[in-house]
């Protein structure tokens, strides 16, 4: 077995080597998964190309001092973690890098200083999570779970150790309810969501219940304490079952804000991160009582709304008629809704002409998808050419992408003329190479 040595990893926690080339110097790159950096490894390839191969890990010949045993009995099969085998703290300083080599590589930018991640509980903490439901006839077995790694079939799960204790310990009782019910060729997903005091689950079901499968869903809702809500079409279907109303909700408490949601929803699925993140993205924002704020991706108002508890106004712009209703009546449940407005827009076309009849904004929150707002950006550049007096003062970017965010920095500091003063991590998914961050970005 040939070996080579690790010296990083690339964006799916892979180990990145290269072989050397007869003249010493530097050949094909090697990915290895399961690798780490400073070790030196057997490798297999699986799969070739002409300046890079895939490989599986075979003996280790020299192991990290980072290398720890994965706790979940899962993990190498199941695809929903891909780092336990890394002590956590070098997980969030991998992540660290990452960001700061995709600002560097792919924006040219380099932030005048880095923050200190953000991270906290490393199990127990994904609140959120699609769980697929496959019926293996050959096995007689119901499979309730995250997908295998790289693969359409669902892992055979019987704990997991990132979900909360108690919905861990649901997975088996869920398998046996599932292969009780009439329906269970068409149920392919359950979407989990915890709020404060509410475990909902939606059952997305392609046909409707039958006979007795009722009686089971509400004894079974009855014995775990669980939520059942049922979706038959798209997301926007999904309504409570049983019991028939929902407080599912979660708090900021540090603004006061209490926030209902929907379990089909995008919300964020680390709650305890989400609250520093909150505090975080507003202490840099560092608003003021009289200033007028635009967050754009608004969502339901994660941010918009404690942001109305300390500005004059706040503007929220998200791409969805049905967010923004939402936004609305969330900014009124909380009384906020006099210091805060919503409007529908496509951000992904947005243009300088549109921030000029939205008028004067003091300061800017960004939290956009993967796609991250390169549309935004330019209109912002735009801006500085056809009303620079309206440009914000201050953007902070809270992003779920780093190669995005690195190709919107750059365009912000380069042709916007802005100053990226600060970036960090969030280590919203800890054990996975998802990589979450947050940037500032000031006028000079």
């Amino acid at each position: 077995m040939n070996t080579i040595n690790i010296r990083s990893l690339d964006m799916d926690a892979r180990g990145v080597g290269h072989l050397e080339n007869e003249d010493g110097s530097p050949g094909k790159v090697i990915f290895v998964e399961g690798a780490l950096p400073g070790e030196t490894v057997g490798f297999s390839p699986y799969k070739k190309k002409a300046s890079w191969e895939a490989a599986t890990m075979g003996a280790i010949v020299k192991e990290s001092s980072q290398r720890i045993k994965p706790k979940c009995p899962h993990f190498g099969v199941c695809g929903g973690c891909s780092m336990q085998h890394l002590e956590p703290n070098a997980q969030v300083a991998m992540k660290q890098r990452v960001l700061e080599d995709n600002l560097s590589h792919i924006g040219k930018v380099k932030p005048e200083m880095v923050m200190r991640p953000i991270y906290g509980p490393t199990w127990g903490y994904r609140y959120r999570a699609r769980l697929s439901v496959r019926n293996v006839h050959k096995k007689g077995i119901v499979l309730v779970g995250f997908h295998e790694k790289k693969s359409r079939y669902v892992a055979n799960m019987e704990t997991c150790e990132i979900l909360p204790p108690h919905i861990s310990a649901m997975l088996m009782p869920l398998r046996d309810l599932i292969s009780s019910l009439t329906i269970i060729e068409a149920l392919p997903q359950i979407e989990l969501a915890i709020g404060e005091d509410v475990t909902a689950m939606v059952l997305r079901i392609m046909q409707p219940l039958g006979a007795g499968d009722a009686e089971k869903l509400k004894a079974f809702a009855d014995q775990h304490q669980v939520q059942w809500w049922l979706q038959t079409a798209g997301p926007d279907s999904a309504e409570p079952y049983y019991p028939a109303t929902s407080d599912l909700h979660y708090l900021l408490p540090e603004f006061g804000v209490k926030m209902p949601f929907k379990p089909t929803d995008f919300t964020q699925v680390n709650h305890h991160i989400n609250r520093v993140l909150v505090a975080r993205a507003l202490g840099l924002l560092d608003v003021q009582k009289d200033e007028r704020i635009l967050d754009l991706f608004c969502g339901l108002g994660n941010f918009t709304l404690p942001i109305a508890t300390q500005a004059r106004e706040v503007v929220g712009i998200e791409g969805s008629v049905a967010l923004t209703e939402r936004a609305l009546e969330n900014a009124k449940a909380n009384g906020l809704d006099h210091k805060t407005s919503f409007a529908t827009r496509n951000l992904f076309e947005a243009k300088a002409e549109d921030f000029v009849a939205l008028g004067k904004f003091d300061r800017f929150l960004i939290d956009p998808p993967r796609d991250g707002a390169m549309a935004v950006c330019q209109a912002l550049i735009d801006l500085g050419k056809l009303a620079p007096d309206l440009r914000p003062k201050r953007i902070v970017y809270v992003s779920c992408s780093p190669s995005t965010l690195a190709r919107d920095a750059g365009l912000l500091v380069n042709e916007g003329g802005y100053v990226m003063s600060k970036a960090g991590v969030v280590n919203m998914f800890p054990h996975t190479s998802h990589v979450e961050s947050m940037a500032v970005f000031n006028l000079p």
